[in-house]
């Protein structure tokens, strides 16, 4: 949507300067029609004013011009409109050569602003904007790709630490030949446990490579909203209990809407995982779905630490994390959220955050397609 934004917007850029240089030509010719009629006027006036006689060359010469002045005046016209053309022309192909001039500025690193004639302030003011954009996109791109290799690096220390457990605890078991039940049974579930967090991790590098590799696409289908999210949350009980949560869903019956179902699920089940990961224990979570006229909103709403603006406004970025912290089940790759906003907006979708006196709320708005 942003981009057929922007495309329109150039296009009536582009008009406008199209239309700034036709009414400069019509304007130009108007005034050259307008003198050239004066300046014969007045030469009539004065020629007027004088007595001439039969025979004297000059009024023979002036006598001939003025039985074909019509053709004359045509000629005239001609000659300078032909001239204004060119002078036109030629400033049309020096204001092309600004612009490519300018244009090679776009690809500069710097903060320099481009400055162009006044004539084409409109350009000059997106040409500024575009390499605004640019130099913003490159340094978020390269923050971007400096935290997902800071998490590699932190993975792959953290690999080490349960991978070293498991080895150590299974070893021995295996040389202390009489071990206690009791306490074989303290080493199988350390290992287990250290098990499951080297599944995490190695789970977080796969979901760095997919989100790299995968070009997302959807596949739409008609789908009940309600029952959708009634599946969705159900799979949450243990989590839930875990934590003494309670889920309240606050949704009209049998909404329908159209959506890439898995993925969709995929938005949903994230933006839950979150609600329980970062909610104060013994509190609720409310989830709702609200059908409106030009589409479907859902919310998720959670007691917990207040998320800062500085964060809210990063929150959907790659590889960006609330909890920095390696050491906490909340700290994943970092890219729950982007994956998110990525899916939602592929529906021409958008998907918000709210943060305020330790309640957190997630917004997703899904236009209906028609």
């Amino acid at each position: 949507m942003a981009t057929r934004l922007s495309k329109e917007k150039n296009s009536l850029s582009g008009q406008a300067l199209t239309k700034t240089i036709f009414t400069r030509l019509f304007i130009t010719v108007v005034l050259f029609t307008v003198v050239l009629g004066i300046v014969v006027l007045i030469s009539s006036y004065i020629i007027t004013r004088f007595t001439w006689y039969e025979g004297d060359f000059l009024y023979e010469f002036l006598l001939q011009i003025y039985n074909i002045r019509f053709p004359i005046l045509i000629i005239c016209w001609l000659i300078g409109f032909i001239i204004i053309i060119l002078i036109n022309w030629k400033k049309t192909l020096r204001y092309i050569d600004t612009i490519v001039d300018a244009s090679n500025e776009l690809v500069e690193p710097d903060d320099n602003l481009i400055h162009l004639p006044v004539e084409l302030k409109q350009v000059e003011n997106q040409m500024n904007q575009v390499k605004q954009e640019a130099i913003r996109n490159a340094r978020l791109a390269k923050e971007a790709e400096q935290r997902k290799n800071d998490l590699i690096v932190y993975l792959a220390h953290d690999l080490k630490t349960p991978l070293t457990s498991v080895i150590g605890y299974l070893t021995l078991l295996r040389d202390e030949k009489e071990i206690s039940d009791k306490l074989r049974e303290k080493y199988l579930a350390i290992s287990f446990e250290k098990a499951e967090r080297l599944e995490d991790l190695i789970n977080e590098f796969f979901e760095i490579t997919r989100f790299n590799l995968s070009q997302l696409s959807l596949d739409k289908s008609r789908v009940n909203l309600t029952r959708m999210l009634e599946q969705i949350t159900y799979e949450f009980k243990p989590l839930l209990d875990s934590k003494n949560l309670q889920l309240f869903l606050q949704m009209e019956t049998d909404i329908e809407f159209t959506c890439d179902v898995n993925k969709m699920e995929r938005v949903f089940d994230n933006l839950i995982r979150n609600a329980i990961n970062y909610s104060f224990e013994n509190c609720s979570i409310k989830i709702g779905a609200v059908k409106k006229d030009d589409g479907v909103e859902v919310y998720f709403e959670n007691q917990g630490n207040t998320i800062s603006k500085e964060k809210q406004s990063r929150i959907f970025e790659q590889f960006y994390r609330l909890d920095v912290s390696r050491g906490t089940k909340t700290g994943g790759a970092g890219l729950g959220l982007a994956i998110a906003k990525e899916i939602v907006e592929q529906h021409q979708g958008s998907i918000t955050v709210f943060s305020e006196n330790e309640i957190i709320r997630f917004t997703v708005f899904l236009p209906e397609v028609s």
